[in-house]
């Protein structure tokens, strides 16, 4: 497994469905302007893979106020992508799914990005923050069947950002408004005060 964390995000141009609208979606068109939180899921139609789905597009609109831009991938095609997000939720469907879902047919994208179960074809859960710069600030990646936590997406952000504003970093099971620490011993100290 290739570590990302603190390299420039492997750009890609790929077919997607957005907000129901077949798109072509560059990830360097995003430099500059958002954060992205990229992630993958295993296939379309499956049963994690919707409650994930589901799950980010719930809390899209924070996202959104801390100016990142959700995309998700997976090895299907846009068609695919299209009957999934045209399937209603009580049917196992994304309906209301409104990020961009790239299309990663060839699986280069997965492979890029080090998800690629190659014996099964199909990607791991992979999860990528990165900041405006193209630089991958946070990489995790889960088995098939471990679902992630969107709440700790959103935390992280948080902490990325808290970081960048104001230069200390955020200690153990921080949370936005909690006590965090300038990086030396001084500032050590004072967290444990």
């Amino acid at each position: 497994m290739s570590v990302l964390v603190t390299k420039k995000a492997p750009d890609f141009t790929a077919k997607a469905v957005v907000n129901g609208q077949f798109e072509t979606l560059t990830l360097s068109d995003y430099i500059g302007k958002k954060y992205v939180l990229l992630f993958f899921w295993p296939l379309d139609f499956t049963f994690v893979c919707p409650t994930e789905l589901h799950a980010f597009q719930e809390k899209y609109d924070e996202f959104q106020k801390k100016d990142v831009e959700i995309v998700g991938v997976s090895i299907d095609s846009h068609y695919s992508h299209f009957a999934w997000v045209s399937t209603p939720k009580h049917q196992g469907g994304i309906e209301g799914v409104k990020y961009p879902l790239v299309a990663d047919i060839t699986k280069s994208i997965s492979r890029d990005y080090d998800v690629l179960l190659e014996n099964d074809g199909v990607a791991l859960r992979g999860l990528f923050l990165i900041d405006k710069q193209g630089i991958v600030q946070h990489q995790l990646v889960n088995n098939l069947p471990l679902g992630r936590s969107v709440d700790e997406a959103l935390r992280l952000v948080d902490a990325l950002q808290h970081f960048e504003i104001n230069g200390e970093v955020c200690p153990a099971n921080w949370s936005k408004g909690q006590k965090s620490m300038k990086p030396d011993n001084d500032g050590l100290k004072r967290y444990f005060a």
